[in-house]
């Protein structure tokens, strides 16, 4: 006995109002991106699975538990990319973008993660992503962390939304700082969480942004990154926050938020919020000068963030799906051609319209008037002739149209 197959755990069907607040979001984003002159690039869905493995970094969750990986026919190893930051790192080195340093690019589609789905988080999800890619200076972080707040408030969910700004330092003084962290939880070792245990050699940054209790316990008194930051890193910061005061961008100091990638350095921040419950990030993102090196590259300095459509969109709510602007109604089947070639030409005139043909005909301009578009075009035979009716706004304009 067949069965219908379902949607596959972790996906989604989007449709409707649901999927009008998606549209929403991407549309706001691409007319922002252009304000700020962030070309736009289209990235490969899979990828070599060595270009997330060596830019994300072994000790990640990403690579270590979440990635859809599988061997092609070939017998090489393919990857569902999890992220946009290391396949467009990988373009900029093997396209010869560096001509075009520095290089302002912006994307958005799916990605895929093999993680617990939860609200707002699926395995099959949507990102937008912008990305200055050869910048050294703190100016670039301010111009990318500018764009995310504008767009934040064009999409009208900014009140709510709080900047949480970092600084990871140099690569010196991370350095520094990852031997100070391994030292501290290393006498501790026995109370932290199985993962924080494993990542604790590793990568104790990690451990900073844990969410389990016995993690937390601990994080308060750990070593702060201020402890270790050189004269260069305290003033590359100092930068980017008065550039963000000039921009009006408010920000707050966080002084324990880390980035979950190892390729960061200097600048990390998120965009979160209380009203998404416990995974509250919004948008995240911050400098990431050890990327290009890690794919075979040459230093290259640049910066990033990312943000979840899909956490976006929930916080719009459910954005109605428009009214047409005409409804184009066909009382007598004999004129069902005319009414076609009518809502043709107010289509191409750049009207939203609807055709209500089917059905019985008598019931058709009452369904039609209860759809609450701008004005209806009725097609009709009275007395023997045939009629044209126009109703509601934008009458002389849809005459000029259709004469």
């Amino acid at each position: 006995m067949s069965t219908t197959p379902q949607a596959i755990r972790g996906t989604q069907d989007i449709f409707g109002a649901e999927a009008e607040a998606f549209a929403h979001v991407v549309e706001t984003f691409e007319r922002v991106r252009k304000l700020y002159r962030f070309r736009r690039v289209e990235m490969p869905v899979f990828e070599k699975t060595e270009v997330f493995s060596r830019s994300i970094g072994e000790t990640t969750d990403v690579v270590s538990k979440e990635m859809y990986s599988f061997e092609d026919r070939g017998g090489e190893s393919l990857t569902l990319r999890p992220e946009f930051t290391a396949g467009i790192a990988r373009a900029y080195i093997t396209n010869g973008w560096q001509q075009h340093a520095p290089l302002k690019v912006a994307t958005h589609g799916p990605l895929f993660r093999y993680e617990r789905p939860q609200k707002g988080r699926y395995r099959q999800f949507h990102q937008i992503d912008a990305e200055i890619i050869g910048a050294a200076e703190p100016q670039a972080d301010v111009e990318l962390l500018t764009l995310a707040d504008q767009l934040l408030k064009e999409l009208g969910i900014a009140d709510g939304v709080s900047l949480q700004l970092n600084t990871l330092g140099d690569g010196a003084s991370r350095e520094a700082w990852r031997l100070a962290l391994i030292d501290y939880f290393r006498a501790v070792k026995a109370e932290l969480s199985e993962d924080s245990q494993d990542r604790l050699e590793r990568n104790p940054l990690r451990i900073l942004d844990s969410k389990d209790p016995r993690d937390k316990a601990f994080v308060a008194d750990a070593p702060k990154i201020d402890d270790f930051l050189s004269g260069e890193a305290q003033e590359f910061f100092g930068q980017v926050t008065s550039g963000l005061d000039a921009a009006g961008v408010a920000w707050t100091r966080a002084p324990a938020l880390v980035r979950g990638l190892d390729y960061y350095r200097h600048t990390a921040f998120e965009f979160v919020t209380d009203r998404l419950g416990a995974q509250g990030t919004v948008l995240g993102g911050g400098r990431y000068d050890g990327l290009m090196e890690s794919l075979g590259g040459p230093f290259t300095p640049a910066v990033g963030w990312a943000a979840g459509i899909e956490r976006l969109a929930m916080l719009l709510g459910n954005t109605a799906e428009p009214n047409a602007q005409v409804i184009v109604v066909v009382e007598d089947d004999a004129l069902l051609d005319k009414a076609i070639g009518a809502i043709t030409k107010l289509r191409s005139a750049g009207l939203s319209a609807d055709l209500v043909a089917a059905g019985s005909p008598r019931k058709r301009f009452d369904k039609a008037s209860k759809m609450g578009a701008d004005a209806l075009v009725a097609y009709a035979i009275r007395d023997g002739a045939e009629s044209v009716r126009v109703r509601g706004e934008r009458q002389a304009e849809i005459d000029r149209i259709l004469s």
